[in-house]
């Protein structure tokens, strides 16, 4: 997967909200910052080209929906961090979240838990 610009994942977390949308209906979820209509059409426009997004035409106007999953995102996402900054390690993450205290002893034993049930 291509990487995407933190505009472009902000869009995509609105498209995977909304499932389908128009370019209105995206731009009327921005909260903040709001790009021009034109803008965020091309910003749409690219991530169909990057292949994260396709639609139905409706005449001239375009109703986007996305092709690649929330969770099919994430796993990339989470793997490329992993590798970029962990040494692709998930001891070495897990253990970088104990330590900045993002994570409590009780969160890593229901892990543990959670872990061993599932195996």
């Amino acid at each position: 997967m291509e990487k995407l610009t933190n505009k472009e994942e902000e869009i995509m977390h609105i498209l995977w909200r909304l499932e389908k949308a128009f370019v209105k209906d995206v731009l009327a979820e921005i909260k903040n910052d709001k790009p021009h209509y034109n803008t965020l059409s091309t910003i749409i426009r690219n991530l169909e080209e990057k292949g994260y997004v396709a639609y139905n035409a409706y005449g001239k106007t375009h109703q986007y929906y996305p092709i690649v999953s929330k969770e099919d995102y994430r796993k990339g996402f989470m793997n490329t961090a992993i590798n970029n900054y962990f040494n692709n390690s998930y001891k070495n993450m897990v253990s970088f979240f104990a330590k900045e205290e993002k994570i409590s002893v009780d969160e890593l034993k229901e892990i543990i838990k959670l872990i061993e049930r599932d195996n």
